[in-house]
Formats: C-alpha cells, sequence, structure tokens
C-alpha cells in the first residue's frame, strides 16, 4: 500500500495555517462564526450541507479543504485539483429575513465581486467576472477560467456557498485548456494564507453591505460593482440554455433579479436566469 503524499511534499505548496487562520477571521470580533480545515473531501459545499441540515453548523461557518477530490460546479460537473493547489472552500449563510427570497439569487454574483476584487489587490493580477459564476484572468493574452462559484440551498433559509480558485497550477496541470491560476497570472504571491483571508474578508464585507440593503443590488452597489468587473457584458455571446436550446446576441445588461439580458440576434430582448455563456468574437 502506498503511503499518501504529506503536506509538505511540495514546497510550492504547503499546508494552510489553520490556527492562525481561525484567530484572524473566527475569533473574537472576527467576520466568521467558525472555521474549519480538511486535509481531504469530496465536497466542501456537499459537507457543509450536510452539517447544516444535521443542526451541526449555523450561519458564518467556513469549511475550507486543502484537496478536494469531487468538487462541483454548475450542472453538477465535477472537477478536481492537485492537493494544496488552490482555494477550496464553502460558507454557510443565511440571508433571510433581511433579504426577500427573489433577491438570494444575488449571492453567486456578490462572492464573485468579493474574490475579484480582494485577488485583484492581494495577488496582484487583472480580474474580471464572466456571468453568472466564473472568475477570469489573462494568460498569455487570453481569458481563463480561475475559479468558479456555486450556491445551494439547504434547510431554513440557508445558503451554503462554494468557492474554488486556482492558485499555483502549472500548465500541465490544468484540467482543461480555458483554465488557469494566479500562477501562470503571473500573480505577485502564491501565498494562500493571506489570499484566503483577503476573500473572506471581502466575502464579509460585501455580504454585510447586502444584507443591510434589503438585498438590493442598487441599494448595495451590488449591480455596479459586478456590472464593472463584468467582462460579459456589451459582448457577443452565445447562451447554451437548459434543456438544449441556444441563443445569440449580445450581453446587455443585468435585470433587477442578476439575470442576463440578452438582446437576440432574432431581434428579442431575453432575460437568462441559467445558460452556460460562451464569448464569441466580434464579427
Amino acid at each position: 500500500m502506498t503511503a499518501s503524499p504529506g503536506p509538505w511534499s511540495d514546497l510550492d505548496r504547503p499546508p494552510l495555517r489553520e490556527r492562525a487562520l481561525r484567530q484572524a477571521l473566527a475569533g473574537p470580533g472576527g467576520p466568521w462564526t467558525r472555521l474549519d480545515v480538511t486535509p481531504r473531501t469530496g465536497s466542501t459545499n456537499a459537507d457543509l450541507a450536510a452539517a447544516a441540515r444535521a443542526g451541526d453548523a449555523r450561519p458564518g461557518t467556513v469549511l475550507i479543504a486543502e484537496e478536494q477530490h469531487s468538487g462541483r460546479g454548475r450542472l453538477d460537473r465535477a472537477w478536481s485539483a492537485p492537493p494544496r493547489s488552490g482555494l477550496f472552500f464553502s460558507v454557510l449563510l443565511r440571508p433571510a429575513p433581511a433579504v426577500p427570497d427573489e433577491r438570494v439569487g444575488w449571492l453567486p454574483l456578490l462572492a464573485g465581486v468579493a474574490a475579484a476584487t480582494a485577488l485583484a489587490r492581494a495577488a496582484g493580477v487583472d480580474t474580471s467576472l464572466k456571468w453568472p459564476n466564473d472568475v477570469l484572468v489573462a494568460v498569455g493574452g487570453e481569458e481563463r477560467k480561475l475559479g468558479g462559484i456555486l450556491a445551494e440551498r439547504v434547510a431554513d433559509g440557508a445558503v451554503v456557498l462554494g468557492i474554488g480558485l486556482n492558485v499555483s497550477l502549472r500548465a500541465e496541470e490544468l484540467p482543461v485548456p480555458a483554465a488557469g491560476s494566479l500562477l501562470l497570472a503571473g500573480a505577485v504571491s502564491t501565498d494562500r494564507d493571506p489570499l484566503l483571508r483577503a476573500v473572506l474578508r471581502s466575502l464579509a464585507d460585501w455580504y454585510e453591505r447586502w444584507t443591510e440593503a434589503g438585498g438590493d443590488p442598487v441599494a448595495s452597489g451590488l449591480i455596479d460593482a459586478y456590472a464593472a468587473g463584468c467582462s460579459t457584458l456589451g459582448r457577443r455571446v452565445r447562451a447554451e440554455l437548459p434543456g438544449g436550446g441556444e441563443l445569440r446576441g449580445v450581453a446587455a445588461a443585468l435585470d433587477a433579479e442578476g439575470r442576463l439580458v440578452i438582446e437576440g440576434d432574432d431581434g428579442g430582448r431575453h432575460e437568462v436566469a441559467a445558460a452556460d455563456i460562451i464569448h464569441l468574437r466580434p464579427t
């Protein structure tokens, strides 16, 4: 039987300093109520959702994995990454009753703004957002997917928000050619501890601002921040719709519920709540 590589098997990828992270983020005055780091799991979203349903986790809990081997994205797509090569974590939130149900769909977009702005400052890279839930960086002049966000509702109005971000993936480790990492984007640092602190503090700040505004994307400044950082808006896109259809046109705006408004080649104006968006080259 072959032993699993230890946490110090790759010196470029040291383990997270759990105690220091907990003191900084979940201690007295910290923005989160609890923080745990697990060496390896299938999915932090699945684990935290199960804990919430069992009553073993309360809002403000953060669960981080050094390795996630069965992570899920939108449409139940699976993905994995080498141990300690990224930031893989989930947080438990309960926006109700402050935020009405019809505004909860803004949470993944809020997380995108929080992650993109935090990484731009802490890692010194240019970031952008692809609607609805991708964080992008430039690698060799091309847009690459740095990470993704997945929100899942659980019991009693709670939401598990999962974020996965590639930090130190090398070119030969990329799961698909369209993927990227902070390392490949020329980040000034790939030290995951300060990067994680920056993202979690940014997420807490945006969440507080949004909930205090009753989830209003205008009053909280969220819609303006998302639009300013979104590389989808103003672009020609192909929207691959649930169920198999597709729509082509220009991504013109976001509506009050966070849906993408596409001015279609068919002359219609379409509000898209869920789709895979492909950025098309100008014709």
